[in-house]
């Protein structure tokens, strides 16, 4: 997939971070959804459907119980994502209804994408959902996810929600512009606009990026998934104005061919 198959695709899922959801007090930052909610909504007006995949419970319950620094027990965690889960999706659904938008809400765990089963309830349900016009908010169920059923993270978890409903492209936004040769804070390190082929070297450059665990060497580890089912991805930052409609254009981000795609 080139940039001429960007400008055409309809189905797509957005992924968005914490950061690019939250304040510096962990507080959920009311602009930055808004701007995010109305970009979405312009596009929708030209025929583009969105998924999205939303960071932000835990970084919402630490916010309510006015905490700074991140719980470390799984049960401390799971309670602030209980405590953030309402809140974020009240967030939502308010800024989503001055467009008379529905939302709905689909907390998962690994179990749905590994049990074939529950994977066709959970196909059916999305694609449900997108035939009744309405934008399904996903998000990991934290409150109960165990290490075992667990999918890890939200790069992940998007990319399967991805696959699941047959997306045209997963959007990954960040607070870098895309994948770097290096840590993006360098200055020897330069911006890749496009990933051919995740190769050992590509691996190498997300790994090399600084941000850890949830950085962009999950992101490029999803991109490299979908590119061996047939979808693109793309990663830019969350805080360039107009960002999604730049990304069909092709105007910014870095963009993952999937495998044996030509460019159009």
């Amino acid at each position: 997939m080139g940039f001429k198959e960007l400008k055409n695709a309809r189905r797509y899922v957005v992924k968005v971070g914490t950061s690019s959801l939250t304040n510096e007090n962990s507080r959920l930052d009311i602009g930055k959804i808004a701007y995010l909610v109305s970009e979405l909504m312009s596009l929708k007006e030209q025929g583009r459907y969105p998924l999205l995949v939303s960071s932000g419970a835990i970084g919402a319950g630490m916010g309510k119980l006015r905490i700074t620094k991140r719980p470390e027990s799984m049960s401390q965690l799971q309670a602030a994502a209980a405590i953030g889960q309402g809140t974020l999706m009240q967030t939502y659904e308010y800024l989503f209804d001055n467009y008379d938008q529905l939302i709905a809400q689909v907390l998962l765990t690994k179990d749905d994408f590994t049990n074939p089963e529950r994977y066709q309830n959970l196909r059916n349900t999305l694609g449900t959902l997108l035939e009744w016009n309405v934008i399904p908010i996903i998000n990991e169920n934290d409150t109960v996810a165990t290490e075992e059923i667990r999918v890890g993270d939200n790069d992940t978890l998007a990319a399967y929600v991805a696959e699941g409903i047959d997306a045209d492209v997963l959007i990954i936004l960040t607070d870098v512009n895309g994948l770097y040769t290096g840590h993006p804070d360098k200055k020897e390190s330069k911006l890749v606009r496009v990933v051919e082929e995740v190769t050992p070297e590509v691996e190498n450059w997300a790994s090399r990026d600084g941000k850890g665990f949830g950085g962009m060497f999950t992101k490029v580890q999803a991109a490299k998934k979908l590119a061996d089912k047939g979808v693109a991805t793309v990663i830019a930052n969350a805080k360039e104005p107009d960002v999604l409609r730049k990304i069909f254009q092709g105007e910014t981000g870095t963009t993952f061919k999937p495998r044996g795609k030509a460019d159009g």
